[in-house]
């Protein structure tokens, strides 16, 4: 038979039991491998190291795990795996739920400061969300977008839709959801009650009822021997007094005294089935073990191990970079093309205009022939007998297209196709509309070159790291954290972002916010980056940046997503802390925000607006008397690098930082001072001298005298 390659609602429902035992351990570091496994290294008082292992590929399971299955760490962490560290690094593990009787576990942990649900959906794909106490997705390793649900970083979490839950059930909605299908018993069970093929057969079995009987044949009899069946099952489940096993299967290899057997494990289960009665089991003291044993046994068997994206397997970068050059090469080939046939389209209306005279006869001679009836045979024959008999105008007319209307002139080493009843303004126009539409696809290849060119990056920033070797991370056996203080040598990872070039920060909530730095800079992040979905912030103080919470990333399409008042907060503490309130000295100002829909450039009549500055029409949300906040610092993973924003928004990404308030110390000489005091907490000093140079933190201090907070 074939293996189980998946953990079934039964099988989820029971786990879910067992792993109440170790409510109150404590989370020590997250890892996230290659395959979508998420491994969450936790400490329990009285267990000692707890493996808690979460994959949603193939396989699909959630158990723990014994420390000798688990796979190595892997090598320097992704954006999820950090997050989940600084979300969940001393947390507790406050239970975990099974959704209804669906395939998803919802994982609960507590902290101070914030607590944290982790969605586990072992259906279809698979997919892990990271949640906060108001269902909001924090991150998630796949962004799912359907009619029926989202799952998408700022969107509120939506579960699939319910489905009949048979361990809740009474009797008589169990009799009333069976009545209501037209097919035999054992596939009623598997797909009206959502037990699955294998458990719709064993509950048949353990009834004593025929599998095959028509639901228009089966007893009130039958009916009730199913029930208890099934609420014997539920009993077990809700008790957890289990019984595992992993099913095995023999098979021998060669002959005589060579003969050889192969045991290959085929599935596991929290209670012994009938339906398995001619398979050797093996029993185990808890259903987490089975499961352990039985999926690393699996694994151990596959013809090709599973690789968990560890120091020791290279991935092919070459080949990945190879590919996004080839890409590049394809769409500037693109991007050329569009170019040129653009400019043919502009040359041919062009053309149209530098002999409008002769055009114009052409076209009213054809339109004139068209209302006396004449076909277009007539017409073409008309103007070939002119052009032959040296008539210089009609010798532009080389074609004659009755199917679609239209002449073909040529005109200046161009052939242009012209529509009579048009005249030769409205052709010329509709030339200049194609070159438009061709422009349109242009940009629209520029921006797509512009995110393979990040993928490109991306993968030689990951191929060097992965080069680095001796910087990789390694694991130690207590869960402690680099020390990048301490470290002296500290790899630098740099991959430049378009934003840059901004003032931009990245709330503590992952969202982006990016900020002009001068009139120039405020006009192009409103006309090119301010997308549907954003938020549109500015001062009341006059000398203020555009401020813009973006609501998707660089690369995601635009759309509209919901976004934590703490996200707000800081992008509005942001804008005040860099327009003229923090010149002036004062501590505090008033912000106000607007949707992209009431940003204008357009004026009231009579009035004036300056480059830079906008007409924000419509109500506004406020934020009164907002504190200015800038703190500045730098990061040592994923990438090394200054950064800069509100300190509750740094705080969480930077290794160490500093606060600055206004004083009185210009801003070349506060990046002066700041960088040599985070040079000073380093002991790699050689790292801060490429990172974080004076200029570069010069970038982060508002305009204005500061001082750095003691």
């Amino acid at each position: 038979m074939d293996e189980k390659r998946a953990m079934t609602s039964v099988d989820l429902c029971a786990v879910t039991t067992e792993l109440a035992q170790y409510e109150g351990a404590k989370v020590d570091k997250a890892y996230l491998y290659d395959e979508g496994l998420v491994r969450l290294k936790m400490r329990d008082f009285d267990r000692g190291r707890v493996e808690l292992l979460l994959e949603i590929g193939d396989p699909k399971r959630a158990h723990v795990a014994a420390q000798e299955h688990v796979p190595d760490a892997p090598g320097r962490p992704p954006n999820f795996a950090m997050m989940l560290r600084n979300r969940l690094s001393g947390a507790d593990f406050a239970g975990v739920e099974q959704y209804e009787f669906d395939r998803i576990l919802v994982f609960e942990f507590e902290r101070e400061d914030a607590d944290t649900f982790i969605v586990v959906e072992l259906f279809g794909d698979g997919n892990v969300a990271v949640l906060n106490r108001d269902r909001e997705v924090i991150s998630c390793l796949d962004t799912v977008r359907l009619k029926s649900r989202t799952v998408a970083p700022g969107s509120i979490y939506d579960y699939p839709a319910s489905r009949f839950n048979p361990l809740t059930c009474t009797y008589e909605q169990f009799e009333a959801k069976m009545a209501q299908s037209d097919t035999d018993v054992v596939r009623t069970i598997a797909t009206q009650l959502n037990f699955g093929g294998l458990w719709g057969e064993e509950l048949c079995t353990r009834a004593g009822v025929e599998k095959t009987k028509a639901i228009e044949e089966t007893t009130e009899r039958d009916f009730e021997e199913l029930y208890g069946a099934l609420e014997r099952l539920r009993d077990t489940l809700e008790s957890g007094q289990f019984d595992p096993r992993v099913y095995v299967e023999s098979e021998g290899e060669g002959e005589g005294d060579e003969a050889a057997e192969t045991r290959t494990v085929v599935d596991v289960t929290p209670v012994p089935l009938e339906e398995h009665a001619d398979l050797e089991s093996e029993v185990y003291d808890s259903f987490n073990e089975a499961l352990d044993d039985y999926f690393y046994r699996l694994e151990a068997e596959s013809e090709e191990p599973t690789d968990r994206g560890g120091a020791s397997n290279r991935p092919e970068f070459e080949e990945e970079i190879a590919k996004y050059q080839r890409i590049i090469d394809q769409q500037q080939g693109a991007i050329e093309n569009f170019e040129e046939q653009a400019e043919a389209e502009r040359e041919k209306a062009e053309a149209l205009y530098a002999n409008y005279d002769l055009v114009d006869e052409i076209l009213t001679t054809v339109r004139e022939a068209r209302d006396a009836d004449h076909s277009w045979a007539a017409i073409e024959e008309r103007f070939e007998a002119a052009a032959e008999a040296g008539n210089e105008r009609a010798s532009h007319v080389v074609d004659i297209k009755p199917d679609v209307g239209a002449v073909t002139l040529e005109l200046d080493g161009s052939r242009i196709d012209c529509y009579p009843e048009d005249g030769v303004e409205k052709n010329a126009d509709r030339l200049y509309t194609e070159a438009k539409e061709i422009t349109s696809k242009k940009e629209g290849a520029l921006a797509a070159i512009e995110d393979t060119r990040e993928d490109l990056a991306d993968a030689k920033r990951r191929r060097d790291e992965w080069e680095a070797g001796d910087e990789d991370e390694t694991e130690d056996e207590e869960g402690e954290e680099i020390d990048w203080l301490s470290r002296k040598n500290i790899p630098v990872r740099k991959n430049e972002q378009w934003y840059e070039r901004f003032r931009w920060f990245h709330t503590s909530d992952g969202f982006l916010v990016i900020g002009g730095r001068n009139a120039d800079q405020n006009e192009e992040l409103v006309k090119k980056y301010m997308d549907r979905g954003d938020l549109f912030f500015h001062t009341q103080a006059h000398g203020a940046p555009v401020t813009i919470l973006k609501a998707t990333g660089p690369s995601e399409s635009a759309r509209d997503v919901t976004i934590p008042d703490s996200s707000k907060e800081e992008a509005a503490r942001f804008a005040v802390s860099y327009s003229s309130v923090w010149k002036d000295g004062k501590y505090a100002g008033d912000v106000y925000m607007a949707t992209p829909d009431q940003v204008s450039k357009t004026p009231e009549s009579g009035e004036f607006v300056s480059k830079g500055s906008f007409v924000v029409r419509g109500d506004r949300t406020y934020f009164d008397d907002t504190p200015v906040d800038v703190a500045i610092g730098i990061t040592c993973e994923p990438q090394t690098r200054v950064v800069g924003g509100p300190e509750r928004a740094i705080e969480g990404q930077a290794e160490t930082y500093l606060t600055l308030e206004p004083g009185q110390y210009a801003q070349n000489d506060i990046a002066k001072m700041v960088y040599r005091e985070l040079r000073s907490r380093f002991a790699d000093e050689t790292f801060v001298r490429k990172v974080a140079s004076p200029d570069k933190i010069q970038e982060f201090c508002p305009t204005g005298g500061s001082r750095i907070v003691e």
